[in-house]
């Protein structure tokens, strides 16, 4: 395993921004070593952001993020950690849940919408 990354290789490897790492940095997600004006990546950091770019893929926002690898740095263990997570997991499912029946709800009525314009259409004697 390598000591260090550098941001180029994060950036390449992700397909992040240098701008995207340095705003991780400022939100207290890593913390790279400093030599100078370089930032050097530990692979833990490395690690990090790949669980910061899996939580955004699944709709979690950064403060969401924050406060699920929060929890591994403090207590209450990793029993209630785990708890936490699941928890969180259950809640953005539910949330993702309502999004979907929502667009449902928006397609059946977009659909109602076109069916009768296309009926008040064919009543004026107008093809499609």
């Amino acid at each position: 395993m390598r000591e260090f990354y550098t941001i180029t290789e994060l950036t390449r490897e992700f397909g992040i921004s240098t701008r995207t790492l340095r705003f991780y940095e400022d939100e207290g997600l890593i913390s790279p070593v400093r030599r100078g004006r370089t930032r050097l990546f530990r692979p833990a950091d490395r690690h990090l952001v790949r669980q910061i770019m899996r939580g955004k893929r699944l709709g979690f926002s950064i403060a969401e993020i924050r406060e699920i690898v929060q929890m591994y740095r403090d207590p209450p263990g990793e029993v209630g950690q785990l708890k936490q997570i699941v928890t969180k997991i259950e809640e953005k499912r539910d949330e993702l849940r309502q999004k979907r029946r929502d667009i449902e709800e928006t397609i059946a009525e977009l659909n109602a919408s076109e069916e009768a314009c296309i009926e008040r259409l064919a009543e004026l004697g107008v093809k499609g």
